[in-house]
């Protein structure tokens, strides 16, 4: 007895503790509202918002280098004297040097023919910004099907917390009953220690359960983004739904036009190819339109230096050709090719990593249809049994284990069927996450 007393205590402090840590109004939220809450809240979201504005930004980059160059240089400066000798330094004579020294200069280039390497930067810079989107929907999705796991824990543990809450109180109307009986001399003290030791179980596995839902509730509102002490309420119509009943045909034919991951590695393929093209640029000459105008003095060409200003101006046609390109630009080459290999090669296997997800997933799906229809038979059978070993029990055609034996085989029904009910529920998300449609 000071077991259960000590249990009893243990049972109202916890739920004590979850009244006080949960004065908060209970919130009933959706699936899909959890998914658009955590889409603008969540903070492990942001990181993969962050790169795919950094990578948009790097396309502005690129498509700078297409403008002009222009360069601007002003100097001002200081000319000490200079000196004459012969070739063999003699003769030395002092050559005086305007001292104020001035010059201004303005370049400009313009980019008309670079081997096709601005545009090829340009194309990577959209590529890579496309490849940044899929990886933002492959952790969106990510989150989103973590948050359902949470979701479904909830609704689980919510739903045998009811089932064990039904059970503690059925235990106990059998507990006065067999006290009564006790105290006719119909039931021994032994039957009653071994149904309060049931009563005490169920009582610590309450305990359990509030604590775990402490625990997923927690999960939840930290992974959506949600204020602290927000209590969040699965919506009581998610079992009723009626889900798809597609084949495996068309889940797999979603899977290979959305799923991220296939999305994502195609990127890669994609950018792999743009880096041959860049490493072929190498390769050609680059061809710019040059413009300058320059304006120096004093002249020191001249002897004596002419203290005046020197303008000119110019405009032509510039080409400029790497040589060594000749023989560094087949190894570059080469490796950008064993790159598009590598990237090919991690696009086929993740096609079929989605390919064995989605039957998997799919052949799990179909399973829980059939676990649900053996454990509403099982349970139906349970209550059964249960109520027949009651009537037994009472009338002292049957023994005390009997009864246990009866009360745990219904308990057990019971929470398999709720975890029956929540498994097909599970397994349509688990296929939509893994098609790239959650």
């Amino acid at each position: 007895m000071n077991n259960h007393r000590l249990l009893t205590g243990l049972l109202a402090a916890a739920l004590l503790g979850a009244t006080l840590c949960t004065d908060a109004q209970p919130r009933v939220i959706s699936i899909e509202e959890l998914f658009e809450i955590a889409e603008s809240n969540s903070a492990q979201l942001r990181p993969a918002f962050s790169a795919q504005e950094e990578a948009q930004r790097e396309i502005a980059v690129a498509r700078a280098g297409r403008l002009p160059d222009i360069n601007a240089q002003v100097s001002v400066s200081y000319i000490g004297d200079g000196f004459t000798t012969k070739r063999d330094f003699s003769d030395y004579q002092l050559a005086p040097i305007p001292h104020f020294g001035d010059g201004l200069s303005l370049s400009l280039t313009q980019p008309v023919y670079a081997g096709g390497a601005i545009t090829a930067g340009i194309e990577m810079a959209e590529l890579k910004s496309t490849a940044a989107r899929y990886a933002t929907e492959l952790s969106r999705d990510n989150i989103r099907f973590r948050l359902t796991g949470f979701y479904l824990d909830i609704y689980k543990c919510a739903n045998l917390r009811s089932v064990v809450e039904k059970n503690i109180a059925q235990a106990r109307r059998v507990l006065d009953e067999m006290h009564a009986r006790f105290d006719q001399g119909m039931a021994l003290r032994n039957d009653i220690t071994r149904y309060e030791l049931l009563v005490s179980n169920l009582e610590l596995q309450l305990i359990k359960l509030n604590n775990t839902l402490n625990i997923l509730n927690n999960n939840l509102v930290t992974t959506a983004g949600l204020p602290d002490g927000t209590v969040i309420v699965p919506d009581s119509t998610l079992l009723a739904r009626t889900l798809p009943s597609a084949d495996e045909s068309a889940w797999q034919q979603e899977a290979a036009a959305n799923a991220p991951a296939l999305k994502l590695a195609g990127a890669g393929v994609d950018i792999s190819r743009k880096a041959e093209r860049l490493a072929k640029a190498e390769r050609l000459p680059k061809i710019g339109i040059k413009a300058a105008w320059t304006l120096d003095g004093p002249i020191l060409v001249e002897v004596p230096p002419i203290n005046r200003n020197l303008s000119y101006w110019y405009v032509g046609v510039g080409v400029s050709y790497n040589l060594s390109s000749l023989y560094k630009s087949n190894k570059s080459l080469a490796r950008s090719r064993a790159a598009t290999q590598t990237a090919l090669d991690n696009l086929e296997a993740e096609r079929e990593n989605v390919s064995l997800g989605v039957r998997a997933d799919y052949v799990r799906y179909l399973e829980a249809y059939e676990e649900l229809k053996t454990r509403n038979k099982s349970l139906e059978l349970a209550e059964r049994n249960y109520a027949t070993t009651t009537t037994r029990y009472s009338a002292d055609m049957a023994l005390i284990t009997d009864l246990l034996d009866a009360a745990n085989a219904k308990l057990d029904a019971e929470q398999q069927l709720v975890n029956a009910r929540i498994n097909i529920i599970y397994y349509y998300y688990k296929l939509l996450f893994t098609t790239g449609k959650i």
